[in-house]
């Protein structure tokens, strides 16, 4: 949308650069809500049934590779829980304590959670959107990433809008929030400045009902320069705009660490049709909600 903002200096450099840095968004005492209410929720969380399924055979490995997929496949408007590797044994116990398995909750904190509704649809974010001239932003989904100590794995590089694709493209918004500092040690985002411009190089797509792994991708992600990337080191608090089609990653997690993020998306649902072909799609029990209250 056009620059509505009084910062129309930093709309300006999002428009240039496909992503934002904005400092201090969140009071620590925020941050420190979000933490303590994911502690919570990891404290009660039930190990899902495809993590716990022993497996001998082809077959069984087949119906938990089904089951793996159906999990996450329904997961959008739901609050479920996404494993490193490695963190189980063949019976489905913990090798490592759980709130130091889990690589990432999603993807429907935004919808089902008192503490993440309220910081999706605080007025400090309905502000930000309303400057960035969005009109009737939907949300359509929310992740909380731990990025763990020594094996949160890294990100390759990716445009958002591969997985969240519209048409026409330039409609979806990333909102990442550092719950924790984010480093060049434990994983800060890297972007590459400019490069939201060229379309999208891959579609993640949903495969036909049944098949495993359930998704599939149409082209591919193309060598970049590494040296293109720019890294966003931020202090907890901190906000990143990331637009859908601008190019990002993240390093393996090498430090003592956690660095949490909490992260939501937005649709520009005035105009925009979201692919039926999407792995994520609204459903009758959430229709994706208007972030304005």
């Amino acid at each position: 949308g056009d620059c509505l903002s009084p910062e129309s200096q930093s709309c300006l450099q999002f428009q240039q650069d496909g992503f934002l840095v904005l400092e201090g968004f969140l009071s620590a005492e925020e941050c420190v809500a979000m933490q303590q209410r994911i502690g919570e929720i990891v404290a009660e969380m039930d190990v899902p049934l495809h993590c716990r399924t022993e497996f001998s055979t082809q077959e069984e490995e087949q119906l938990r590779a089904q089951g793996s997929t159906d999990y996450f496949l329904s997961s959008g408007d739901k609050i479920r829980f996404f494993f490193e590797k490695g963190v189980f044994d063949e019976k489905g116990n913990f090798l490592v304590p759980p709130e130091k398995s889990v690589n990432k909750i999603g993807h429907a904190l935004h919808a089902h959670d008192p503490v993440f509704k309220s910081i999706t649809h605080s007025p400090k974010v309905q502000t930000l959107a309303r400057s960035l001239g969005l009109q009737m932003p939907v949300v359509v989904q929310s992740m909380y990433i731990f990025k763990q100590p020594h094996f949160g794995g890294e990100v390759s590089p990716h445009q958002d809008a591969s997985f969240l694709y519209t048409e026409p493209l330039g409609r979806v918004l990333g909102i990442w929030i550092a719950v924790e500092d984010a480093t060049l040690e434990n994983g800060c985002l890297w972007f590459i400045p400019g490069s939201h411009t060229s379309g999208v190089s891959r579609r993640m797509v949903r495969g036909p009902v049944g098949s495993v792994p359930g998704t599939s991708f149409l082209g591919s992600e193309p060598a970049r320069d590494n040296s293109l990337f720019v890294p966003t080191p931020v202090q907890r608090g901190t906000l990143v705009l990331i637009h859908g089609e601008v190019v990002h990653k993240s390093k393996q997690n090498l430090s003592d660490h956690s660095r949490q993020a909490y992260t939501f998306h937005l649709m520009e649902a005035s105009g925009t049709t979201w692919s039926p072909e999407n792995w994520l799609q609204p459903t009758a029990e959430l229709p994706f909600p208007p972030l304005y209250t």
